[in-house]
């Protein structure tokens, strides 16, 4: 006999919702319908195991089939079925969950029934009505003498249900949903089309999923093993299979919690270099082998984003349609394991192969300051595996460098100044000028330093960084020693005014120094907390940085009292004092790589004047 009847609906006009609003993303029907077949697979083999089936189980996969001039796609699978009053509980009340309801009646005869199934959301079978205008389900339970069940459903809350005899009978257990194709869904009766959504959400589905003739999934990806039963070869070849154009990994962590949460994976520290334009979006989150999502901000803290790799837990929440995390207390004990799992990884590194581990920080470096800066508990975690080199480009850990420049590099407050750079070639004439003084300097040049530098400040004790052309080097490391200026004080009155007269630039600023003999006649520097804003400011130092990048360059420049320039320039009168101070400002100029265009070639033009000058 036929029944008809309406949908059982609990909450007010939620069948349109569904239809239309619910699900952003319409490939996700065929998701949502390939997972339920899987869920009802596996029910079946918890049946067997349990010895609550004793039948054949036979060949156990889910067939998907397009007929495109039927217009109708079909999701077949050999699971636990349906008989037609089970189709009324689990399809027509919608909202009611078979697979919840299937995991508490079984939790306590084997825990492991939940991790198996999959389907935990009572809405995932209307997906189907984004793109079909009229479903169908022929389905036969795997009880003994049941019948055939046949649902069928227009999309609206109205339904047929009968139980066919004859050539219309089902011959073996299992389900079959018909999707009869929505004129405005041409594109999913595309082979190519249902292919490609197949492979992006069930890829590693753990029941074999067959399109058109062809099994399309791995059914035990890696992360679902042990790390005792991989190689390095195994885990390579996974990570060219989910990046086929990408670099080798540096290394990777293989992920396996069960309290308090379930969580397995594999995350993959990729060779990210020194670039801001990081690629996101490459961690893909799983749920029991189906692919949920690439958007795992909520799950992954910020800086782990530039990680690549797999995460499948069943315990991050997710709303009905799949689509999107929900933040909860669960989400916020995974970050932060996942978060110690990477520093513990680090460690490792760092402590069983040292030499390897320098050789990786060009890669990892960049990940490991964005982690401290964005991270405190990461930055506890890595402040003392953090590399930092110097311009023999040799590495250090931070403990190590303070202890290696403490006895040189103290100044008279009794402030431990580190110097770095960030251009050796450019900033060369700085770099010697320090080396010579006994003084280390640093290589900070990677797009974060700016930042990283204010952190370091802020956490290291009485530390401060000065770039090595931010002043003269007498004044980057202060000592209470002074060096006595040979020129007197209406000298160096005249020699400021004719540097100035020379320079015409409002934004230098002038001023004579008593510097050694053996330093440039004049230093151009910018001042380090001036410099150092507008460097955090290029590189997203927020709201409050903005001001500096809009602001002129303001320059200081140190004519050297003690120079032999410093006393020809006062011997020459007039114009020819001027084109001295002009030439010896532009030299300064042009070791700092500022001297360009029209101002460069009247360097040089004066230079040749100059060399033929009796």
């Amino acid at each position: 006999m036929q029944e008809k009847g309406s949908i059982s609906i609990h909450t007010e006009n939620i069948f349109p919702i569904i239809k239309k609003f619910l699900y952003s993303d319409h490939e996700i029907f065929l998701r949502e319908l390939v997972s339920n077949a899987v869920d009802a697979t596996q029910k079946l083999k918890s049946l067997a195991q349990l010895g609550e089936f004793k039948g054949e189980l036979g060949e156990l996969k889910v067939r998907v089939t397009v007929d495109k001039e039927a217009r109708k796609i079909t999701i077949s699978d050999r699971g636990i079925g349906m008989t037609a009053e089970e189709i009324k509980k689990y399809i027509n009340q919608i909202a009611f969950s078979g697979a919840t309801e299937f995991v508490e009646q079984y939790k306590e005869k084997d825990a492991a029934t939940k991790d198996q199934i999959i389907g935990q959301f009572g809405l995932g079978f209307y997906s189907a009505f984004m793109v079909a205008k009229e479903v169908e389900i022929w389905s036969k339970s795997y009880k003994d003498d049941t019948l055939t069940a046949h649902w069928t459903c227009d999309g609206s809350t109205e339904f047929t249900l009968d139980e066919p005899t004859g050539e219309h009978e089902k011959a073996e257990r299992g389900t079959d949903v018909v999707l009869h194709v929505a004129e405005d869904s041409d594109e999913f009766l595309e082979e190519a089309r249902l292919k490609a959504i197949l492979n992006k959400y069930c890829k590693f589905l753990p029941i074999p999923i067959e399109f058109e003739g062809e099994v399309i999934n791995q059914t035990a990806p890696i992360w679902t093993k042990q790390p005792s039963e991989l190689t390095d070869e195994d885990y390579t070849k996974f990570y060219q299979e989910l990046y086929p154009f990408s670099e080798p990994p540096l290394f990777w962590i293989h992920l396996n919690v069960d309290y308090p949460f379930n969580l397995t994976g594999i995350l993959y520290f990729p060779k990210i270099k020194d670039e801001l334009q990081l690629q996101r979006n490459k961690i893909q989150l799983y749920s029991r082998q189906v692919f949920i999502t690439d958007e795992v901000k909520d799950v992954v803290p910020e800086f782990l984003m530039l990680l690549h790799g797999v995460i499948d837990s069943p315990d991050i929440p997710l709303n009905v349609s799949r689509s999107f995390l929900q933040a909860d207390a669960a989400v916020k004990k995974i970050n932060t394991y996942i978060t110690k799992k990477v520093a513990d990884k680090l460690a490792e590194l760092f402590r069983k192969d040292r030499a390897g581990y320098e050789q990786k920080w060009s890669d990892i470096g960049l990940f490991v300051k964005y982690g401290m800066l964005s991270d405190e508990k990461f930055y506890d975690r890595a402040k003392d595996i953090v590399l930092v080199q110097d311009t023999t480009d040799k590495y250090y850990t931070l403990n190590e460098y303070q202890e290696h420049i403490q006895a040189n590099q103290k100044d008279k407050n009794d402030q431990t100044v580190i110097l770095y750079t960030t251009d050796p070639e450019a900033q060369h004439g700085y770099v010697q000028a320090a080396l010579d003084r006994g003084y280390s300097v640093l290589k900070l040049n990677a797009v974060l330093d700016p930042h990283f530098i204010g952190q370091l400040e802020q956490k290291l004790e009485k530390v401060t960084f000065k770039r090595v052309d931010a002043d003269t080097v007498g004044k980057l490391i202060e000592k209470d020693e002074t060096t006595e200026s040979v020129l007197s004080d209406d000298d160096k009155t005249k020699l400021t005014e004719v540097y100035k007269a020379a320079i015409n630039n409002e934004h230098m600023q002038v001023q004579v120094e008593a510097l050694s003999p053996q330093d440039a006649p004049v230093i151009v520097t910018v001042p380090e907390f001036m410099r150092r804003m507008k460097d955090m400011q290029r590189v997203g130092g927020g709201g409050g940085m903005q001001m500096f990048g809009s602001l002129p360059d303001s320059y200081t420049v140190s004519v050297n009292a003690n120079h032999p320039v410093a006393q020809r320039v006062l011997a020459q009168e007039g114009e020819a004092g001027q084109k001295l101070a002009k030439q010896a400002f532009d030299l300064a100029l042009l070791s700092q790589g500022m001297l360009k265009g029209e101002a460069l070639t009247a360097f040089v033009k004066r230079s040749a004047e100059l060399l033929t000058a009796e």
